[in-house]
């Protein structure tokens, strides 16, 4: 009877940093084990190796003997790069998306693709590579950069290549002192003068002072030294040397003050650090004293392996004996109250998950968030045994790696980041907490455009954590889900209503008895400006909210009401006063502002639409004296002197948000509140009502005036807090209208978009989809559309809308399944889209 055959090897499926679906490779030559999920490989492509993520394994068969080999596993130590269960689950999550694997992972993992190796070629035995050309490797290892990439790929290719890699360390070069029997003599000796044993009798009576006086006190470097000493012109010295009372002679010489510092304190970075902290430290040095030393060889530059990256350091926590009231199911929320009052609520089931040796993950959607939560969370990780690390994109790629390599040992157990930090090999998980999960700034805009909190979800339930949703104001979708809702923080909002101007002389205390209807002041209401004025007279500080960056959002002709558009885009350009230039804030294209119209030749142009120049030039006007700055994309002016306490105001888009309040802010204003609400976009209100939120609580602990001028005084997502209502208020009833609607958290969406060069084309190709939905079985009001976006034309092309709406993730995979296709257009999917719709 004969054996039976032997299988190959099961293949390794990879999922590269490029846009293209995970590749099968054959395992390395010679490996046995499992397939190493959620290790990274190096793996030959195009015509050079790649680093890549072992995300499962291949389809075997026939096919895969034919598979190139994988050709170094960098992993195999420490465990895997990504835990398994976070791989099964983003890429779980990309299949069902119909997003290629290497997409979402080029996007979620921002650490690992670089790596340091030494890479050692050699040919295998009896291999003739002659074929190949005459610079071949040969029998004994050679470094792999003496040979281009394609030269060895195609050695490779046929088996006759073996190469060995070697972890590279981080190197630094260092000015280290060296030591003092490696000096050179010649700096190490000095010339000096020193005195006979007898004065020459021929001296007269001033030289045999002289004489005299180098004998008792010493050798002297040069004539007018010892000339100094005496008292005495250098003729005198002079004679006494040529009468032979004194000689020349090399001794040694005492080490440079600054040779024995840096020996004490030493290594430094730099020439000019040494002699920056030498002097700091007494001695005085110059960069270039430094470098002639170095010449002289007192010290060396060298190359050492680097110290770890220092990193941020923990905000100790306040005991607290709070007990833990958050719920225990698999995923709960906790929003209301203020930053500090959630994180004191969540602190103590952090604190006890990270006792029991759990790990516990939180995302932040920005750098203000973030800060935030370390501040008040990184403590409670020392108490626990364990520390806290940061993940986020700004780290450098060193403190990045080193922060990696803390969580993957299990050194660190408490990680706080952005999106970045969800795919982190934390050491069993056991909360993962998403901060803000309504914030759009989870959303990706390019590339995979995943919505972290709905990955964050599977990965939860990879590891069977709990996922904790945790911010000012629950989603809608977050609201069936359990949990806590703390007491509203005190706020102090007064509302400008534009609608409805007051027909009374007596408005209240922040309104005054000139105004007539319909003159409330615009863009600046004249209640703001008063205000305004009394933060100048009191020399406090003011924050206001502008809709948009710019002086305003287009010029329009007052004869013929023409506006100029963009060449790319069907939407008006921007003016920006300060180039002088008409912006498209699609594309970026830009032109000069015209001499006259178009359309009907008029000198004249009328700006609408204020943006963020133009409402500083307004407080400028109105309030003098008052220092104006501003925070936008376009400018972003030192706000130090703000932070510092002094008095002034900032104009800004909602960037101002990403950083810290001035500390003496008393006033917000919210210019025009209704370009929230003026958004295509059934969230629109959902995002509206969290931003005011966010403006009450920006100032960590004074709540400031917040005027919000409005032409839609009534709308529910500003009366709650009017009527001082909890966070829990409007999303419960926003929740309630989309059941109604069939829209989230009862429906899940997706976006596709098919875009063309031409209108015709793109329109024709949507006409297609949706009969090819409808053809797999689509039912009605699964899917709506197509219709032209928004934006009908978008930096050249037409994009088409169509929404796809289905009861779960299931069906949604089943209905994006039917794109699978070519199309004579570009087709992409969104899924869960955030924004125009």
């Amino acid at each position: 009877m004969s054996p039976a055959p032997t299988l190959p090897p099961v293949p390794w499926r990879v999922a590269l940093p490029v846009p293209i679906p995970a590749l099968d490779f054959a395992a390395p030559h010679g490996f046995g084990g499992a397939v190493p999920v959620g290790c990274r490989v190096l793996v030959p492509w195009r015509g050079g190796l790649s680093a890549g993520l072992v995300v499962g394994a291949g389809e075997g068969g026939a096919g895969s003997s034919r598979l190139r080999e994988a050709v170094h596993l960098l992993d195999d130590e420490d465990g895997p790069w990504v835990s398994p269960a976070t791989v099964e689950a983003v890429t779980g999550w990309a299949r069902e998306a119909r997003l290629p694997a290497g997409l979402v992972w080029s996007d979620l993992l921002g650490v690992g693709w670089e790596v340091r190796l030494e890479h050692r070629v050699r040919a295998v035995p009896d291999a003739d590579l002659g074929a190949f050309g005459s610079h071949v490797p040969g029998t004994a290892w050679t470094d792999a950069a003496d040979y281009s990439s394609p030269l060895l790929d195609a050695i490779r290719e046929q088996g006759l290549l073996e190469e060995a890699f070697r972890p590279r360390p981080r190197l630094r070069g260092v000015v280290r002192a060296r030591p003092l029997e490696e000096v050179p003599p010649a700096a190490r000796t000095m010339t000096v003068l020193r005195a006979s044993a007898e004065p020459p009798p021929t001296l007269t009576p001033k030289g045999r002072e002289a004489w005299a006086w180098l004998a008792e006190y010493g050798p002297q470097p040069t004539l007018s030294a010892w000339a100094r000493g005496v008292g005495v012109s250098g003729g005198v010295v002079n004679g006494v040397l040529n009468a032979g009372g004194a000689a020349y002679v090399r001794e040694e010489a005492s080490p440079p003050p600054a040779w024995t510092w840096l020996h004490e304190h030493g290594p430094v970075d730099s020439l000019s650090a040494w002699a920056s902290l030498a002097s700091a430290g007494g001695v005085p040095l110059t960069p270039t004293a430094a470098g002639t030393l170095a010449l002289r060889g007192w010290a060396d530059t060298v190359q050492e392996v680097a110290p770890p990256p220092t990193l941020a350091s923990p905000v100790p926590s306040p005991p607290s004996s709070d007990p833990d009231r958050l719920p225990e199911g698999s995923a709960w929320r906790l929003h209301g109250g203020r930053p500090a009052s959630r994180f004191r609520t969540l602190a103590p089931r952090v604190a006890r998950l990270l006792e029991q040796g759990r790990g516990v993950l939180v995302l932040a959607p920005d750098h203000a968030t973030l800060r935030r939560a370390w501040e008040g969370l990184s403590g409670l990780a020392e108490a626990a045994g364990t520390r806290a690390v940061q993940v986020s994109g700004a780290l450098n790629p060193e403190e990045r790696e080193h922060t990696w390599h803390l969580i993957r040992t299990g050194a660190a157990r408490l990680a706080v980041g952005s999106y970045l930090a969800l795919a982190s090999p934390l050491e069993a998980p056991a909360l993962i907490v998403v901060l803000e999960e309504g914030s759009d700034a989870y959303k990706l805009q390019s590339g995979s455009r995943a919505f972290v909190p709905d990955v964050a979800a599977r990965v939860a339930a990879a590891h069977d954590a709990a996922l904790a949703l945790v911010g000012v104001a629950p989603a809608a979708e977050s609201v069936p889900l359990p949990g806590a809702v703390l007491p509203p923080p005190r706020l102090r909002l007064h509302v400008v209503d534009y609608a409805n101007p007051p027909e009374q002389p007596e408005l209240g205390p922040l309104s005054s008895v000139h105004l007539t209807p319909g003159d409330l002041g615009y863009p600046l209401s004249h209640d703001l400006v008063r205000l305004l004025r009394q933060v100048q007279e009191r020399g406090r500080q003011a924050a206001l909210l502008a809709p948009r960056r710019g002086y305003s959002a287009l010029l329009r002709c007052p004869s013929c009401d023409h506006t100029p558009g963009c060449r790319n885009c069907d939407v008006p350009l921007r003016f920006h006063q300060g180039t002088r230039q008409l912006t498209c804030h699609q594309c970026g294209y830009h032109e000069p502002v015209p001499d006259r119209c178009d359309e009907c030749g008029e000198q004249m142009w009328k700006a609408r639409g204020p943006g963020t120049e133009w409402i500083a030039a307004e407080v400028a006007r109105l309030v003098p004296g008052l220092p104006v700055y501003r925070c936008d994309r376009d400018r972003q002016d030192d706000l130090s002197p703000l932070h510092a306490g002094e008095g002034g105001v900032v104009v800004g888009t909602q960037l101002l948000l990403s950083g810290e309040a001035p500390p003496n802010l008393a006033l917000i204003g919210v210019t025009l509140a209704d370009t929230w609400l003026n958004v295509s976009d059934f969230r629109a209100s959902e995002r509206y009502h969290r931003l005011l939120r966010q403006l009450g609580e920006w100032h960590v602990s004074r709540p400031p005036l917040l005027v919000v001028q409005t032409f839609q005084a009534e709308h529910p997502a500003l009366r709650v807090l009017v009527d001082g209502k909890d966070a829990l208020a409007y999303p419960t009833a926003e929740e309630r209208a989309r059941k109604a609607l069939g829209y989230p958290p009862h429906a899940r969406l997706a976006q596709v978009e098919v875009a063309a060069r031409e209108a015709r084309r793109a329109r024709e190709v949507a006409t297609e989809v949706f009969d090819a939905l409808h053809g797999a079985g689509a039912a009605p009001g699964e899917v709506l559309g197509p219709a032209p976006s928004p934006v009908a034309r978008l930096r050249g092309v037409y994009p088409y809308h169509l929404l796809l709406r289905a009861r779960n993730d299931a069906r949604l995979s089943e209905l994006l399944a039917t794109l699978d296709r070519p199309w004579r257009a570009r087709v992409r999917v969104d899924v869960n889209p955030r924004g125009g719709l």
